[in-house]
């Protein structure tokens, strides 16, 4: 049987890389062992989780007071290309900031 990846499914850092999360595919498999990252509210340590369309990625990013991404995957990448490319791989379900509170 041909092997399915990049058509029905891509590993976790590559298409974390080609979504531009990191600069290199290395730091988006650090990002995962490190234990950053959950796919489908499972907590993932695998580089090579596979990852499909519709699946949901929540991402912590920026150390302990970081940002939180919650991202839908629209489609896998076939490319790391420049980053409007890069945005149409995911939809961001993370919620907006809180507006300033007017007292």
């Amino acid at each position: 049987m041909a092997e399915a990846e990049d058509r029905d499914w891509q590993r976790l850092d590559k298409w974390l890389w080609c979504a531009r999360v990191a600069k290199t595919r290395a730091d988006c498999a650090r990002l995962i062992e490190a234990g950053r990252l959950r796919l489908n509210r499972q907590p993932v340590d695998k580089a090579h989780a596979r990852l499909r369309p519709g699946d949901v990625i929540t991402l912590a990013l920026g150390g302990p007071h970081g940002v939180l991404k919650v991202w839908r995957v629209l489609a896998l990448a076939a490319r790391r290309g420049p980053a409007p490319e890069a945005r149409g791989l995911y939809e961001d379900l993370s919620e907006p900031p809180s507006p300033p509170l007017s007292g």
